[in-house]
């Protein structure tokens, strides 16, 4: 028992080793966020000043007040365009949470003919990328008259299948003899899923929220919609950003803002992903 122990202890210079291997990893990996924010705050000379510098001489932040000064010249309100960013990223989330964990609870619990080939249909259609889908998804969407409607927003997020194969995961460890036992008690097949099941893996489904509000928060579909009063935040500020390398400094600050939510939102559930990535074997 003590040479298993001696094998499994590491020595201060490995642990010192592999404390300086992360910390680059995590500096590299912040790198990004880090010079985003520096960009934001440069004046127009340092922007293009060349060679680039990290680092900012004169900070200012007439990059944020030029981009809210634009977004309040727009014809249609910026609280109209941040208010089609809310609904749409909560009202997606939710419905892509409740029907990923329902559709997990059936493939990972339940017993019927075919739930092989429709797992295996959901983990091949995370071979398909969007731009791969993108027509086919256009022609669906434009016969059934959604597109340039708020549901073109909606309903593609919910049918994610990441969601689903993710809570599936974390489901197929639960022990079968508790739900089992609940179901003796009496107990419907409704309440084993909401009173024992979702409690028990509470990781992944913030996991999944996380996830999924990153990915609708940051969703344009310009593809689907040509109303300006259907546009959401992320396309309004990228086109004022986009209007010629006099607004670079105001792309820099539109990025800044649009990096805040999903930011914020995984710091404040970050232990949750964590426990999910390590229970459900994802890497």
């Amino acid at each position: 028992m003590e040479a298993k122990k001696k094998r499994l202890s590491r020595s201060k210079s490995g642990d010192a080793f592999l404390f300086v291997i992360i910390s680059l990893f995590a500096v590299f990996m912040a790198l990004p966020f880090v010079y985003s924010i520096i960009q934001s705050v440069k004046p127009m000379e340092e922007i293009f000043i060349f060679p680039p510098r990290l680092f900012v001489k004169n900070p200012t932040l007439n990059n944020f007040y030029e981009m809210f000064q634009l977004t309040n010249n727009l014809w249609v309100p910026f609280d109209r365009y941040l208010f089609n960013s809310v609904f749409v990223t909560f009202t997606a989330t939710f419905l892509h949470f409740v029907l990923s964990s329902m559709a997990a609870y059936s493939l990972a619990k339940g017993k019927f003919r075919g739930r092989k080939i429709i797992f295996n249909t959901v983990v091949i259609s995370l071979l398909f990328t969007f731009q791969v889908a993108a027509i086919p998804q256009y022609i669906i969407m434009s016969k059934i008259g959604m597109v340039n409607t708020v549901w073109a927003l909606l309903l593609p997020p919910v049918a994610a299948p990441l969601g689903l194969l993710l809570i599936k995961q974390f489901m197929e460890q639960l022990d079968n003899a508790v739900i089992e036992s609940a179901r003796i008690d009496g107990a419907s097949e409704f309440k084993l899923f909401w009173r024992v099941v979702m409690p028990n893996i509470k990781p992944a489904w913030m996991t999944l929220i996380i996830f999924s509000f990153q990915s609708i928060w940051n969703r344009e579909a310009l593809e689907f919609i040509y109303d300006e009063s259907l546009k959401v935040l992320p396309t309004i500020l990228r086109q004022i950003s986009s209007s010629g390398l006099a607004r670079a400094g105001v792309g820099s600050a539109a990025a800044v803002i649009l990096m805040l939510p999903p930011i914020i939102t995984f710091v404040l559930a970050q232990s949750n992903v964590m426990e999910t990535m390590v229970h459900s074997g994802i890497k």
